[in-house]
């Protein structure tokens, strides 16, 4: 069994110290908009649609789930309907069990099922893993919208989805973006470099200079800043392996410190610039 990247790593992060209290919600485009905590780390970017329907896109970590359906309570009277999950993470899917246990139905690509059963607390607890599961794509049509969602292969993980608004030209990247900061590449549950540069890259020609990009973490963004995203990372991996074929070891390479130029902007709590070069280094020596 691969080892699953542990919820308490995630919340370590030094805006978790704070205890999650409130939800704030930024406008996407009318009746859409991006959730995050208010006062302390609510997990990845969440995405709520509002209408007839409320449609859910990620769930935060496990206090934001009851906090969600309140949120949904007060926009519109209502309970949440749907809910997709981009990946495995319990910092998109902790909110899961207690979105299920108010009637919530939870969808999800088949590997992330599979994965959660190895660790259901990941999803808040057995109650939490999704009940419907797709291979390649599906689409809702939910509000008047098309939200077209779609696998991404090898990429974060091997469960990768993301979320397409067609009309309103709007999609949710979960984490195949981090905005300005350096990516988390799980290769421990089927995530590869080749394969997270692959789906960024897929994200950009879908996208034109006016697509709203929904990042998994970070700020609401654009194409030219997620090009800016996959840039760093495929000069990173270069930097790399330059000194890979030098026949450098992970440790010398940590030493000559090849991602120094970026560390400024793109070095965060969670994926620092030492863990970035790392997983580069091991990407290339071992293959992922």
């Amino acid at each position: 069994m691969k080892k699953l990247a542990p919820l308490a790593l995630l919340l370590a992060l030094p805006v978790a110290a704070q205890e999650l209290t409130a939800l704030k919600t930024t406008d996407v485009v009318d009746g859409m908009y991006m959730v995050e905590g208010a006062d302390g780390f609510a997990g990845g970017n969440i995405t709520m649609l509002v209408g007839e329907d409320v449609f859910l896109i990620d769930d935060g970590i496990p206090p934001a789930g009851s906090m969600l359906i309140q949120l949904a309570e007060k926009l519109v009277g209502r309970s949440i309907d749907y809910v997709v999950n981009t990946h495995l993470h319990g910092d998109h899917v902790g909110g899961n069990a207690a979105l299920a246990d108010d009637g919530t139905l939870i969808f999800a690509h088949d590997n992330i099922r599979k994965r959660l059963l190895d660790d259901t607390s990941l999803s808040g607890g057995p109650g939490g893993l999704p009940t419907i599961t797709f291979s390649d794509a599906v689409t809702f049509h939910v509000n008047g919208h098309e939200a077209n969602v779609v696998h991404l292969a090898a990429a974060h993980t091997d469960g990768d989805a993301i979320i397409y608004f067609r009309d309103v030209n709007v999609i949710h990247a979960g984490d195949l973006f981090f905005n300005y900061l350096f990516p988390f590449i799980d290769l421990d549950n089927g995530g590869s470099v080749a394969g997270f540069k692959a789906g960024q890259q897929r994200i950009i020609d879908t996208a034109d200079a006016d697509t709203i990009i929904i990042p998994g973490h970070g700020p609401l963004a654009t194409r030219a800043d997620l090009q800016i995203a996959l840039d760093v990372l495929t000069d990173s991996e270069a930097r790399v392996q330059k000194l890979v074929a030098q026949g450098m070891s992970q440790a010398q390479v940590l030493e000559a410190n090849p991602l120094a130029d970026y560390h400024e902007q793109w070095n965060w709590g969670f994926i620092t610039t030492e863990r970035m070069t790392i997983t580069l280094y091991r990407s290339l020596t071992d293959g992922q």
